[in-house]
């Protein structure tokens, strides 16, 4: 299993080239990113994020004195954004009164006690957290979200009962703790998913489908 993550990395990488992501100017974006992408497509996302930018509000001062309802319907496009505005009010408060409003003090931290941390904030999954700690920490902590899933799952490599946890460990346990490569090899599936390992799989074009 190893040797297949490995290789799945590879080809990818020959075929796709960099991904050159997080799309994200500053660590605050990255992370107000991850949250506003629950549950909806990037673009959504991206609509909701350069409203909050018009309105001058990508930086943890101005989105700390925001009322709620006001944050809400900036972020209209992202959906859920009620509930959205109410899980990065969650993350600005945790992020006051733990680290005085530091992102440089909160990433400082020790990964595991971070991690912990972060997953006590209510709203905040694993899926969210890591793309945190990962893209806007640059720790290295894998990402699993539903375009890995979708491509593990596709090519026999985990089962429907796979939980979070062990398809992450997957990737950590077969490739070295190193935060560009989990980077890169995020941004690589989340390619593959879209133009080739998609809902109705175009195995056609599949680049790793002769290699797994």
């Amino acid at each position: 299993m190893k040797n297949k993550i490995l290789h799945l990395y590879e080809v990818l990488y020959k075929h796709y080239g960099p991904q050159y992501w997080w799309p994200a100017e500053t660590k605050f974006e990255v992370i107000i990113g991850a949250i506003l992408t629950q549950n909806t497509s990037w673009k959504n996302a991206e609509k909701a994020i350069r409203n909050l930018a018009g309105a001058g509000l990508l930086d943890l001062a101005s989105m700390k004195n925001i009322n709620k309802k006001k944050l809400a319907s900036l972020i209209k496009p992202s959906g859920y954004y009620n509930v959205k505005a109410g899980r990065l009010k969650n993350f600005i408060n945790f992020l006051f009164k733990k680290y005085g409003g530091s992102l440089k003090r909160m990433f400082s931290q020790d990964l595991a006690i971070l991690r912990k941390d972060l997953l006590g904030v209510k709203g905040l999954g694993p899926e969210t957290v890591d793309s945190i700690l990962l893209y806007a920490g640059q720790k290295p902590v894998f990402v699993v979200d539903a375009y890995t899933r979708r491509i593990l799952f596709n090519h026999k490599l985990i089962s429907a009962a796979d939980k979070y946890h062990d398809i992450q460990c997957l990737f950590t346990d077969s490739l070295p703790a190193d935060a560009s490569l989990f980077n890169e090899y995020h941004a690589l599936l989340v390619r593959l998913a879209k133009e080739a390992c998609t809902t109705a799989p175009k195995c056609g074009t599949c680049p790793v489908k002769s290699v797994l």
